[in-house]
């Protein structure tokens, strides 16, 4: 006798692995706008991370429903493996894309710089203070103080060291008389 559904254990072991990821998303998109919102962060910045959750979600779906489906494991751990030390060098490369998405989440989690700030970029060569206007996914966007609009990759942001002005001290620097 031919069996009705010969898998049906898989299936509904991947009916369950992607409802459980389908709420996990929801209630990772619901955090990330709240943080967002408290944070006072650009709705722009806030894509780009909803965008990359959303590409780590479906990274832990095909890779729990390859498991699910009985993919050879010694075949899957050398792909995984090489995945891995593909995005590893493309992470650690100092001008890659990926290099700079990461910068982008890094600004966005745990620097305190924020749009509208007066910001001066530490740089020998260059005497870059003005007020941020835009962070995407890829530059820093920033008005400098005589008027020049300027771009910097992200990862420049994060490698250089940035010092947050407050007004008060733009202000000051004005007020003073010259002698």
């Amino acid at each position: 006798m031919i069996e009705a559904m010969p898998y049906k254990t898989e299936i509904l072991f991947t009916i369950i692995l992607l409802s459980i990821l389908i709420l996990l998303n929801s209630l990772s998109k619901r955090a990330i706008r709240r943080f967002g919102r408290s944070s006072s962060i650009d709705m722009n910045s806030r894509k780009i991370i909803f965008y990359l959750s959303n590409l780590l979600f479906y990274l832990l779906a095909f890779i729990g429903i390859s498991l699910i489906w009985g993919v050879n494991m010694k075949d899957f751990s050398v792909f995984i493996s090489s995945v891995l030390a593909i995005l590893g060098v493309g992470f650690v490369a100092q001008w890659s894309i990926l290099s700079n998405l990461t910068a982008s989440v890094i600004l966005f989690f745990n620097h305190p710089l924020r749009l509208g700030d007066r910001i001066r970029v530490m740089d020998k060569d260059f005497d870059w203070t003005g007020k941020v206007e835009d962070i995407s996914g890829f530059y820093l966007f920033m008005r400098t103080d005589d008027g020049k609009q300027i771009t910097i990759p992200t990862n420049l942001v994060i490698q250089k060291g940035i010092e947050i002005l407050h007004e008060d001290v733009a202000e000051t620097k004005q007020s003073v008389p010259e002698e």
